[in-house]
């Protein structure tokens, strides 16, 4: 009876114990795999270039600050914003009443001027026949040697006299030629061929010309042919140069690119928070007036170009993986192509050969990119855990994903525009997959046993 009463639990013990050693000899097979992904960039082709970047503003090649020379009140403007504008052409006028009085007073002091160089005259002559009497009467001894002396002093005296009024006359006239030249100035005209900037000024306002002359108008000599003036560190100045060509851009076209010339790299520097830069003025044909004087221009100069070159985005050149990314890539080989364990296929042989492939128990890579797919060695790449330590002289390595599995692949860089690289030797085409990332990690390898 007690045997019966315990029978019951004692086969349901039995079976519970049985399941549980079956789910734990089942789990790995239960479990499912937890996929790598890796994030990948494409190798292209096209044009590359070494660059230096700088900011700076448009201007006309030439601007000129019209003003006034003389005080009044404007009358006339013949000149507004955008206005195109010949050289000698009117563009404003002053008040001239002032400097017309200033005429006639000048006018009136050279007739007087005048008058008294003629009075001076008669003087003179006066003088000289009194002279020249009392001479001939000190001959005849009819006076006295200093009536004869005075007679003379006072000769001289009116040719001393003379001689001040015609300065004065001298003088007087050239007070009529200012107060005419000032006269001109009250009609300002374009000194040169131009676009009208800016006006300051408007008809009724006076303007005072005292120690500077106000200005009246901004005229910019040809927008046809702009400059830029940029200020590079003193970094990069030392590798741009007279001729270099230059790209820029600015904010009122996104999207297009405009071509220039470098003219002048300047030796004076700037110096700003301790920061020190140079002025580079870069030339820019204007034909089309699309670009506008203050803008603000965000230079590229081509230092290096190469054309038509294989491109390498920078972030494959900067992978390597780590150790665990490296176990990770080991355990995917491992568990999705584990059949090889049981079946003894190839590439199941590779991924576990690959640990010891050069002797090093798995710590360097070869070269050739062992343990790719192509050479039969699934996990044989992935287990160089160490490959991206190690010095491999003017060549670097990539990470190239061939059918799903990595292969390290050496490659020879050359020019650089910081985003991309120009490759100048290694296996690699426009098109092929870069590894830049690895996520994830790999399930367990499936077990083979009783059950």
């Amino acid at each position: 009876m007690v045997i019966k009463r315990w029978l019951p639990r004692i086969v349901a013990l039995a079976l519970v114990a049985g399941g549980v050693v079956l789910l734990l000899v089942k789990k790995p097979w239960a479990k499912g795999a937890t996929p790598i992904t890796y994030t990948t960039v494409t190798v292209g082709r096209g044009n590359i270039a070494a660059q230096v970047t700088a900011n700076g503003t448009l201007s006309a090649r030439g601007t000129v600050l019209v003003g006034a020379q003389v005080s009044g009140r404007v009358v006339e403007i013949h000149a507004d914003f955008n206005d195109t504008v010949k050289k000698g052409q009117i563009i404003a006028k002053i008040d001239t009443q002032v400097l017309q009085a200033q005429i006639q007073s000048a006018q009136a002091a050279v007739a007087l001027a005048h008058a008294n160089a003629n009075k001076a005259q008669v003087a003179v002559m006066d003088t000289d026949r009194q002279y020249k009497r009392q001479k001939l009467l000190q001959d005849q001894q009819l006076v006295a040697g200093a009536t004869v002396e005075g007679a003379e002093v006072a000769h001289s005296s009116s040719k001393a006299s003379l001689t001040a009024s015609r300065a004065q006359v001298a003088q007087a006239q050239a007070n009529l030629a200012q107060a005419k030249l000032q006269l001109s100035y009250a009609t300002i005209y374009s000194p040169v061929d131009g676009v009208v900037l800016s006006r300051a000024v408007d008809v009724g306002q006076t303007v005072a010309a005292s120690l500077s002359a106000p200005t009246l108008f901004t005229i910019a000599e040809d927008l046809a042919r702009m400059q830029i003036n940029t200020a590079v560190a003193e970094a990069d100045v030392g590798r741009l140069t007279e001729g270099m060509k230059a790209q820029f851009t600015v904010d009122a076209f996104p999207g297009k690119t405009f071509d220039g010339i470098v003219r002048q790299v300047r030796n004076a520097p700037t110096t700003t928070s301790g920061v020190v830069t140079y002025d580079a003025v870069i030339d820019v044909d204007n034909t089309d007036k699309s670009l506008r004087p203050g803008m603000t221009a965000n230079v590229t100069f081509v230092l290096q170009q190469v054309a038509d070159a294989v491109k390498i985005p920078n972030a494959a050149l900067r992978f390597k993986p780590t150790r665990e990314q490296m176990q990770a890539m080991r355990g995917e080989s491992a568990g999705e192509r584990g059949s090889g364990e049981r079946g003894g296929g190839r590439r199941g042989s590779g991924g576990r050969q690959g640990r010891g492939s050069d002797g090093s128990g798995g710590s360097g890579q070869r070269a050739e990119g062992a343990g790719s797919a192509d050479a039969g060695g699934g996990g044989g790449g992935p287990r160089g855990g160490g490959g991206g330590r190690r010095d491999f002289g003017d060549r670097k390595p990539v990470w190239k994903l061939v059918d799903d599995q990595p292969k390290m692949v050496l490659i020879k860089p050359g020019l650089t525009d910081g985003s991309t690289t120009q490759l100048v030797e290694g296996e690699l085409e426009p098109g092929d997959l870069l590894i830049t990332e690895v996520q994830g990690v790999a399930a367990p390898a499936r077990k083979t046993g009783a059950f």
